[in-house]
């Protein structure tokens, strides 16, 4: 199926809308449920996962459901989505991340306009954001060519696992990590600590590109 780069910005933006609004909606239902922190990630972890089976499976075909510059960033340098299209999908997601953080505040009337203090930094917290985006573009990249079909599951089960494998809780998405630093509520992150995040998660998703390449060689390069 063709689909013109508006309707690919469009399911971009939806999508990472509605991921972050599970996200921070999500936590701040179980925060208000429940004083156990344990119960609270597991409230937070399971409708994340389950959220991102259902944006990939709708949305895939229409614009890759990526929903994160990291996977954004893997794709292009495999040279399968164009650098001013990938822009424009890094912009979009950070856009509809954003607009699902206020979107989840209004549905628990919170102030629209916060800003995180959630401490989220140190070695540990960028090591396991390295680990957890390293993991989310591999499971990606490895699903397409082996089993295409079983995509959103592999992704929104990876992420329900790697929240609690990981000591960040697997962010492992810079435009999800942004829109976490708007709000002060479970899932927030300090405006301070986003560099440190997002350079791991990079430094992550790059080295999944390069095993991959090794791993998985496209045809003719074997």
């Amino acid at each position: 199926m063709t689909v013109s780069p508006g309707r690919r910005l469009a399911s971009e933006a939806l999508g990472t809308g509605f991921l972050v609004a599970t996200v921070v909606g999500s936590g701040i239902m179980a925060s208000r449920l429940t004083d156990d922190i344990a119960l609270q990630l597991l409230g937070n972890t399971l409708p994340t996962g389950a959220i991102l089976v259902v944006l990939i499976t709708l949305l895939g075909p229409v614009s890759g459901a990526h929903f994160n510059p990291a996977v954004t960033l893997a794709f292009a340098l495999r040279g399968e989505i164009a650098a001013r299209l990938a822009v424009a999908y890094v912009a979009v997601q950070c856009a509809g991340g954003a607009v699902g953080t206020f979107a989840a505040h209004a549905m628990f009337d919170e102030t629209l306009l916060q800003v995180s203090a959630n401490v989220r930094t140190g070695p540990a917290q960028w090591f396991s954001e390295t680990v957890a985006a390293f993991g989310l573009v591999l499971a990606i990249l490895i699903g397409i060519r082996a089993r295409p079909d079983a995509v959103p599951w592999l992704v929104g089960l990876y992420i329900t696992a790697a929240y609690w494998f990981t000591a960040s809780t697997s962010f492992a998405n810079p435009a999800v990590a942004l829109a976490r630093s708007l709000t002060d509520t479970f899932s927030g992150i300090r405006p301070l600590d986003l560099p440190g995040f997002v350079a791991a998660q990079v430094l992550g998703a790059v080295a999944a590109v390069v095993l991959v390449r090794w791993l998985w060689p496209e045809d003719g390069q074997r």
